[in-house]
Formats: structure tokens, C-alpha cells, sequence
């Protein structure tokens, strides 16, 4: 694969067996006890922000996004990011992440954060928060949160609870969707 042949579309409706496919063999069935899945329960990803790496029609990658409020504030949880296992190490990650960002940064959103590794992320500009300031949901390693301001000085002005924005799909008590 040369670092020519691939490109980043658009997920379309096609390809989220797919994606959810590459979700399993990357993070696993262990996924769905994280605190960033609960905050992604009943809520669809934000529209004109998922992305895919396609080799013709071979999928290598995927991005995803999905709206949070941070205290009062409004935001963007990245994740899933996924590579095909075999493919990692090969740019495809920070590509996805360099075009969805800048497509984020577009349609004007202020801020994204995430739980992940820093050195990682560093890379296209996500910065470490002080411990506490921004809380997720359930055990998150503090040391793991990190933000980036897609707006002057956002990053200033987060501070509080990670929770949902909004719910899409109705939800029991027990976190399970409610067939309609």
C-alpha cells in the first residue's frame, strides 16, 4: 500500500457494518465499559463529521465524532479512531484526524476532547488538561484527558462534567436503548 493509494471520504450508511467491524477487532468487546461509549449511548454521531480511509474498497480507518457538553459548554468527543491492526504506523490516524479537525474547525465548532495517549495526540495539537478540570463519567485516568481549541482560547474557558449534549434515541434506566 503506498501512502497514495488510500483517501478520506465521508462515512456513508454502507459502510457502518464496517466501521463497527473495525471497532471490534481494534478496541474489543472491553469498548463498551469505557466512560467515552457511555457518553456515545443513544446519541448518533455529529452529522458531517465521520470520516473513513478507504483503499478502493477496502476500509483502513474511520473517525467519528460525537457531541458533549463540558460544563455549559459545548463540545466534540473524538472517538472511536480506529486503523485496520495491520495498517498502524502509516499516517492513516493522523490523516483522518488532521482532515476531520480541520472539517470540525469548518463548521465551527469550538473545542474537542477525548481519553487517550498524549504522545499520540499530540501531534495534531491536543494538549493535556490539569487533572480534574474536565471530568468524564465513570474511572477515567485523569492523566489521559485532553483537549483542543478549535477557537481562540477555548481550552481557557472548559471546565466541568463531560456529559451528553443530547440523547437521540430514548434510553431505559439500565443504559439500554427503548425500541420505538
Amino acid at each position: 500500500m503506498s501512502d497514495q493509494s488510500w483517501q478520506i471520504r465521508p462515512e456513508r450508511a454502507e459502510d457502518a457494518p464496517l466501521v463497527e467491524h473495525l471497532n471490534a477487532i481494534s478496541f474489543g468487546p472491553g469498548r463498551y465499559a469505557k466512560s467515552a461509549y457511555r457518553l456515545r449511548e443513544g446519541v448518533e454521531p455529529v452529522e458531517g463529521l465521520s470520516f473513513v480511509a478507504m483503499d478502493g474498497v477496502e476500509l483502513l480507518g474511520s473517525i467519528r465524532f460525537w457531541p458533549v457538553a463540558i460544563g455549559m459548554e459545548k463540545s466534540l468527543l473524538l472517538g472511536p479512531l480506529a486503523v485496520q491492526p495491520g495498517l498502524r504506523g502509516r499516517g492513516i490516524g493522523i490523516a483522518l484526524m488532521k482532515h476531520a479537525i480541520a472539517e470540525a474547525r469548518a463548521q465551527g465548532h469550538a473545542s474537542i476532547v477525548l481519553v487517550g495517549d498524549e504522545p499520540y495526540y499530540v501531534r495534531v495539537g491536543f494538549a493535556r488538561l490539569a487533572p480534574g478540570r474536565v471530568r468524564f463519567p465513570g474511572p477515567v485516568d485523569p492523566a489521559r484527558v485532553l483537549a483542543l481549541s478549535l477557537q481562540h482560547n477555548v481550552m481557557l474557558t472548559l471546565k466541568g462534567e463531560v456529559r451528553r449534549a443530547h440523547i437521540n434515541q430514548p434510553i431505559c434506566a439500565c443504559g439500554a436503548a427503548v425500541a420505538g
